[in-house]
């Protein structure tokens, strides 16, 4: 008796076909949560939470196709500080909501380059009363280049800088590094350069070193040495505290 294999072969073929057609999709746009919580929020060098612990949580989307958007907020109380040491009323908003987009790509192999904006909504913020102050909102447009681990990236305000008057233009450029370090290690170094548009005493640098460890389903924790060159009279809490000095950062998030 001979077995004719041709219908079996054929009806192989058909159930596979959905699969190949599958594995051919490109991959589909992703959406990403995270909460988090750190010792001191430090932005550019500089503490947002008046060297308290802060919460943080955002959203982020992602198409294959290189676009992006987010949106990620922080409790803060600089604003609120600025108000308490001018003896105004600058508005009690205690978070910081940023809001951002923009398109990744690839120039060549481990060469990329990333453009985009963002803006800081302080909402319900009067800033404007703080002496020399104005609406503390703030929005930047920025371009980043990365090479293999090394990554630089510049900042451009359009719009007055996180409150100070006539400082539309301002500018930070950053330099970095990403090493993997393996098992879940990883090693972050950072310079970065802060220029406030006629304000000289507002700028200044800033530098890190992050040690992060990823643990696995979501789950990551850091540690970075933080510290800045700022001007100690400039940047203050109300009890007179730098808010730019040396400190060990840490911070632990959950992402899904």
């Amino acid at each position: 008796m001979t077995l004719n294999f041709a219908p079996y072969a054929c009806l192989l073929a058909l159930s596979l076909l959905p699969l190949a057609v599958h594995a051919a999709d490109p991959p589909a746009p992703a959406t990403t949560f995270n909460v988090g919580v750190a010792s001191d929020y430090r932005y550019r060098g500089i503490s947002q939470s008046r060297l308290q612990p802060a919460l943080q949580g955002g959203a982020d989307y992602s198409n294959p196709n290189g676009l992006y958007l987010g949106t990620w907020a922080s409790t803060i109380s600089w604003i609120k500080d600025a108000g308490t040491m001018s003896k105004v009323n600058s508005g009690s908003t205690g978070f910081e909501w940023d809001f951002y987009g923009g398109y990744k790509g690839e120039i060549a192999k481990d060469f990329s380059y990333d453009v985009g904006g963002l803006y800081y909504l302080y909402a319900g913020n009067n800033y404007a009363k703080v002496p020399g102050g104005v609406n503390a909102n703030t929005f930047e447009v920025y371009g980043a280049l990365t090479y293999g681990q090394f990554t630089a990236k510049y900042s451009h305000g359009l719009t007055n800088l996180f409150g100070n008057a006539n400082s539309k233009g301002s500018g930070y450029l950053e330099l970095s590094g990403n090493f993997d370090l393996g098992t879940g290690l990883s090693l972050t170094p950072h310079f970065g350069r802060q220029t406030v548009t006629h304000l000289r005493m507002a700028s200044y640098n800033d530098y890190s070193l992050t040690l992060g460890k990823d643990f696995g389903n979501g789950v990551s924790v850091s540690a970075a040495l933080a510290g800045t060159d700022a001007d100690k009279g400039f940047y203050v809490t109300p009890a007179g505290k730098f808010t730019g000095k040396n400190a060990l950062v840490l911070g632990a998030k959950y992402s899904f």
